[in-house]
């Protein structure tokens, strides 16, 4: 009698750790973050977007995003213009999600004549 709970023990605590082990598949991979880049501009196609950013007291920085039929486009795309892209980073490169092309600053009133 010792011998056979001793065996059906044993068969549970096989069991137990085969599906155990079943359970613990691979997490699937996090979808990629949005990432956002703004400045002007240099480069326009209809398949891909450069846009340059100049910051005070260091080199430009040159990105080139490429436009599918799902990136959304808020104002007028052109070159020169400020803009601001909504992008994933992928394997076969960065993919822009969204654009938006920020107004001209206004401007300043012509001076007052005396």
């Amino acid at each position: 009698m010792r011998l056979l709970t001793c065996g059906t023990i044993s068969v549970w605590l096989v069991l137990a750790g085969v599906s155990g082990l079943r359970s613990q598949d691979k997490a699937p991979a996090p979808p990629p973050q949005d990432q956002f880049f703004t400045g002007t501009v240099t480069a326009l196609s209809d398949t891909s977007v450069t846009v340059t950013r100049t910051t005070l007291g260091s080199d430009s920085t040159v990105r080139t995003f490429a436009i599918t039929a799902d990136t959304h486009v808020e104002g007028k795309l052109k070159m020169k213009a400020r803009v601001t892209v909504r992008f994933v980073s992928l394997p076969e490169g960065d993919r822009v999600v969204r654009i938006i092309v920020r107004g001209a600053a206004p401007a300043p009133p012509p001076p007052k004549k005396q």
